[in-house]
């Protein structure tokens, strides 16, 4: 937290303990000019009975500027009621100030008043009003009022961040949360049938399937995660898919990374299960999947090509592909801003997706591997 954060949060902790201070400050440094302009002429106490008495002129103007003109007229565009209310004000806080001056201030002093300076030619000699009192009271006024709006917008931006983060969250959340129901339910009914069978590959698939299910609710819920741990959930992915298609699904997973980073968590799962989805699911022949995932100059690339049906023609018309992509540039967005790019292309039988990544630097170093699947 920053000086101008704990300053803020401070004030709305302790509000009037706050306005307080900030006129115990104009005091004493009122007290400290006049001092100096008076020399020893007058002593402290009087010079804090007298600037206290006057700054009674300040204190008004301020919050019925800060809380009555400006919030009531100003914010709400009626400009010429503004300038009235204004107006108005500064020649009641002038004529204060005068009165205090020679009523209370000057014969507290010692001085008597002078005979011309009756209620009449206080209220009418505008110039004295204007020269002496209006710039020296609206001067504190404008002071106290500025940091105020400039308080007020602070907790404005940082109320419309809190909002956008929040917002943004919510949203991450929601596109996490959308992984095929359709893996879910084909992976129970063919786990049912392993089990049927006494196969050993149904203790292995349940492993599998709670590894995946793990990661998702509660390994996943920070902005990024290690990209081992997004590996070994594809892996796992695929190896539960490949139960559907036996033998006649051709998958080839290759990863080239010489270091540890990390990601935004799902985003790779979320291309694989679209090129099962509307590649492998569609064809009815060998599909092919295949898989690159590498490192090059700081960037983080990941190819996915699928096989795309005979009767599905020409790049992204399936409805569901531009839904699917289009949540993943949106999650992409939200926490990488512009530091991605997302391609995708119909070429002849294949459908590609290519997803690029600027890195950051915050990542630890760990062995180089090659993995290849199927």
């Amino acid at each position: 937290m920053n000086l101008f954060d704990w300053l803020l949060s401070v004030h709305k902790k302790q509000r009037w303990l706050s306005h307080i201070a900030y006129w115990v400050i104009v005091l004493l440094v009122d007290v400290g000019s006049s001092k100096y302009a008076d020399g020893q002429k007058r002593t402290y106490g009087f010079e804090f009975v007298t600037d206290f008495l006057y700054e009674i002129t300040y204190i008004i103007s301020a919050y019925c500027l800060a809380y009555f003109i400006i919030p009531r007229f100003f914010y709400r565009k009626k400009y010429v009621l503004s300038i009235i209310a204004f107006i108005v004000l500064s020649y009641f806080a002038s004529v204060l100030g005068r009165i205090i001056s020679v009523k209370i201030n000057e014969p507290i002093e010692g001085r008597l008043p002078k005979a011309f300076e009756t209620y009449p030619e206080i209220l009418t000699d505008l110039s004295k009003l204007l020269y002496v009192y209006f710039f020296q009271i609206m001067a504190a006024a404008f002071i106290f009022v500025f940091f105020k709006m400039f308080k007020d917008q602070a907790e404005i931006q940082k109320r419309a961040l809190t909002l956008e983060k929040e917002k943004a969250e919510t949203e991450l959340k929601l596109l996490k949360t959308q992984l095929n129901p359709h893996f879910l339910f084909n992976t129970l009914n063919n786990i049912y049938s392993l089990s049927f069978t006494s196969s050993p590959a149904t203790s292995e698939s349940i492993a599998r399937l709670a590894d995946i299910l793990d990661h998702m609710l509660y390994r996943c819920n920070a902005q990024h995660v290690p990209l081992s741990a997004e590996i070994a959930l594809i892996k796992n992915y695929i190896e539960l898919e490949k139960l559907r298609y036996d033998q006649r699904l051709r998958i080839k997973f290759d990863t080239c990374i010489n270091h540890e980073i990390v990601i935004a968590p799902l985003i790779l799962l979320s291309l694989v299960e679209n090129a099962f989805k509307h590649g492998a699911s569609d064809d009815t022949g060998t599909p092919v999947i295949v898989i690159d995932l590498r490192l090059n100059e700081g960037d983080f690339i990941f190819n996915i090509t699928n096989t795309v049906a005979a009767q599905k023609n020409g790049p992204l018309h399936a409805s569901g592909e531009r839904i699917g992509l289009n949540n993943l540039r949106r999650q992409l967005g939200l926490v990488y801003g512009q530091d991605y790019s997302l391609e995708a292309s119909r070429q002849g039988d294949y459908f590609k997706v290519c997803l690029t990544i600027a890195l950051k630097k915050d990542v630890t170093v760990y062995e180089k591997s090659k993995v290849l699947i199927g």
